[in-house]
């Protein structure tokens, strides 16, 4: 990102040098052009995050890149023409902004594919061997299969309850007595170990001798946290949690999020009172039934609380059913309730709880008492998720779907766990742009 924003700004200044005549010389010796170059980098810069080219995953296809930041550049001439319209004083000069953009197409997309091979051709830069199979474990090998840009190679497995064989379904390439003759002829960098797998096993002496050689040992938890951006539950220990870095609170950092809360949703509720005002009138001309739907969920340490939203079912949609999650193509969803579900315009109401103090902007999703109990019994670690407000968005809402089972409410705990762990308001603004991003691309409703 920040190359692309030097290549940018660069070919903004180029452009301006070649295409502005003397009678715009003044411009180019003063901080305007510099001030102008920054506008314009900064707005092709938001609409590439916006189409998704950092996310590697998406763009290793070429064409999917291509389209992409040609999508994302196009987006930023609309940007700049309706600035420009507004703010004439902006421009540069006549044709600076288009032959900027046609330099900066060749130097991102140069860029891009430089970065790929340079990837994939100066190989790994950190080798790892991970001692255990469990799930978890393979997982996090997963993690990495066609991410060249992380500079990781699995070199394979030690399974501590096996021989030294490879299989089909999991890369075992010794037990545990093989380790440092492993470690010393596929030159590993990172031994990561499960202790699940590995308690009570490892020859604590030889390894202690393998880290004063310089060979570095991680617990798995702590390297998937490291690379996924979530905290894995499956087989982690409370001893992970109590000992690891993080999960502080400090009444300063309490006071600032307070604040930001308060100032956040009066703000949106005054700015967004006319649209509040039309899903309500469309609420009730397109339904019969409230225009609200109260309903109880979990605050922080398990306090009950009503949530506000605008009524996307019809009205006793579980009237027979009881609580049940929403599922895909569910009946009880209203027309217009699935229109307001994609753009999130139902969650607007929970801003109200939000000024009240029952919740944060960011934070765990709330869940209702009758799943909690349920949850709380089949998913270790589950009621840690209460030691904080519930946000109206969370790193857990723009990391992974909509949750509507069991095994997607252990997968968003790992990335709430993670979140509390690492709690900060650097990255709640990450959390909040990122949802911005997720409302305008309508994901994961």
């Amino acid at each position: 990102m920040a190359c692309e924003s030097v290549f940018i700004t660069g070919a903004v200044t180029l452009s301006a040098y070649v295409l502005v005549g003397d009678h715009g010389r003044p411009i180019l010796n003063s901080t305007a052009l510099l001030w102008r170059s920054l506008l314009i980098a900064f707005v092709c810069q938001l609409c590439l995050y916006y189409a998704d080219v950092y996310e590697f995953g998406i763009t290793t296809d070429r064409r999917e890149l291509l389209a992409r930041i040609l999508k994302a550049l196009g987006g930023s001439l609309i940007i700049l023409a309706a600035l420009y319209f507004q703010f004439p004083r902006l421009v540069i000069g006549h044709g600076v902004v288009s032959m900027a953009a046609l330099l900066a197409v060749a130097l991102v997309i140069g860029w891009r594919l430089a970065f790929v091979w340079m990837a994939k051709s100066l190989g790994p830069r950190k080798r790892f061997l991970i001692i255990g199979t469990n799930s978890t474990a393979l997982n996090f090998a997963r993690e990495f299969e066609g991410r060249d840009e992380l500079g990781v190679e699995i070199v394979g497995f030690v399974d501590p309850d096996a021989a030294a064989s490879g299989t089909a379904a999991v890369r075992v390439i010794g037990s545990i007595e093989d380790i440092p003759a492993i470690v010393r002829a596929r030159s590993v960098d990172r031994v990561v170990v499960s202790l699940t797998d590995a308690r009570g096993k490892l020859p604590m002496a030889t390894l202690l001798q393998m880290k004063l050689d310089g060979v570095t040992f991680d617990h798995l938890a702590s390297v998937y946290e490291e690379y996924t951006g979530k905290i894995a539950v499956e087989n982690l220990r409370p001893s992970w949690l109590i000992f690891t870095d993080g999960f502080r609170k400090s009444r300063g950092h309490a006071i600032v999020k307070r604040v930001t809360d308060i100032c956040f949703a009066a703000a949106a509720l005054i700015v967004l009172f006319p649209v509040l005002l039309l899903v309500a009138l469309a609420v009730r001309l397109t339904s019969q039934g409230p225009i609200l739907y109260h309903q109880r969920r979990v605050g922080r340490n398990g306090r009950l609380f009503y949530v506000h939203k605008f009524r996307s079912m019809l009205a006793d949609a579980e009237a027979t059913t009881g609580a049940v999650w929403a599922k895909k193509g569910d009946a009880r969803i209203t027309p217009l309730g699935r229109f307001m579900r994609r753009s999130r315009l139902d969650e607007l109401p929970q801003l109200w709880n939000i000024l009240s103090g029952h919740m944060s902007v960011v934070g765990p999703r709330p869940e209702r008492p009758e799943f909690v109990g349920a949850l709380g019994e089949q998913i270790p670690f589950y009621a840690q998720r209460h030691v904080v407000k519930p946000g109206l968005t969370g790193w857990a809402q723009v990391r992974y779907t909509y949750g509507a089972s069991v095994e997607d409410a252990m997968e968003k705990l790992q990335y709430d766990l993670f979140y509390i762990k690492h709690m900060s308001i650097g990255l709640d603004v990450l959390i909040m742009l990122a949802t911005v991003k997720t409302v305008l691309l309508r994901r994961g409703a």
